[in-house]
């Protein structure tokens, strides 16, 4: 099928929007013949689709796109955030609640490190907040071993470029000192493969601890290892400007796996550990705990 329709929205757009592979990974599907719709296979990348359409991924059916959402999830160090590991290390996706909605990081951590990280159903939305250009600032809690000082901070506050790959300037704050190790406040606007790690490496320092604590309005707040919280419709709207139907309040069933996150609706109003967030608006949660 090559004929393009001028209606609708195109066919990346649609798969990504329902949480099936994002635009890129969209076209290699189309180009491996694994797409196909109202029965003939897709040729092109370039065709638009219309709601009555039938679209088949590997002959399964796809069903309609559901309304975006977003929910906030305390990762653990030692899981990948990928949804297959080529050396079959254990990923988060191992970790969640069994029936979750299918669901995409909106950018990583890393093996080592933990804390926030947003997990949405909807693949337009993970694109758009994981653009530089939406300006949003990761905060990162980070522990040095090394003593450093406002000079040798320096380098990292005016941008570095590292094995010719620039690295924008960070916002770096020394907390406090802590025998042979230092904690420090640190906020990106990029999201580069193990950013932090080789600016610290590039001052001659390691990190021994990395924990991501906010991203963008979003908190970590009082979030327990593993737990998953979902972003209120009214939060989503005055962040994201995402309208959507009022939520229907369900449980979610724990898994079976040992340390079973929960999923919890949230209510914005949740500070993040070791920042003072006083005057700022904020978009986190304050969790309810069960007795």
């Amino acid at each position: 099928m090559t004929e393009k329709k001028h209606e609708g929205e195109r066919i990346a757009k649609r798969l990504s929007r329902a949480g099936v592979a994002s635009r890129r990974e969209v076209e290699r599907m189309v180009a491996a013949g694994r797409i196909s719709v109202n029965g003939a296979v897709l040729e092109s990348p370039a065709f638009n689709v219309v709601p009555s359409d039938r679209i088949l991924v590997d002959n399964k059916p796809v069903a309609a796109a559901e309304p975006a959402r977003l929910w906030k999830y305390y990762k653990p160090k030692g899981l990948v955030s990928t949804n297959n590991d080529e050396k079959g290390r254990e990923t988060i996706f191992d970790r969640l609640p069994s029936d979750l909605p299918r669901v995409m990081t909106i950018g990583r951590l890393d093996l080592n490190s933990e804390g926030l990280l947003l997990l949405t159903n909807d693949g337009e939305l993970k694109r758009k907040l994981e653009l530089p250009s939406t300006g949003w600032v990761r905060k990162y809690r980070v522990r040095v071993n090394g003593y450093p000082t406002d000079e040798t901070l320096a380098p990292l506050r005016k941008g570095i470029t590292i094995d010719g790959e620039r690295f924008m300037p960070m916002q770096v704050v020394l907390d406090r000192q802590q025998g042979a190790n230092a904690w420090l406040t640190i906020g990106l606007r990029e999201g580069k493969n193990r950013e932090i790690r080789r600016a610290i490496e590039s001052i001659n320092m390691t990190v021994n601890r990395l924990i991501r604590v906010s991203y963008g309005p979003f908190q970590l707040g009082e979030m327990k290892l593993s737990e998953v919280d979902e972003i209120k419709a009214k939060v989503l709207k005055d962040q994201l400007g995402i309208e959507r139907a009022p939520e229907i309040e369900r449980k979610v069933a724990p898994t079976e796996k040992p340390r079973a996150p929960r999923v919890k609706q949230i209510r914005p109003g949740s500070a993040s550990p070791g920042i003072s967030l006083r005057g700022k608006k904020r978009a986190g949660s304050k969790v309810k705990r069960k007795p």
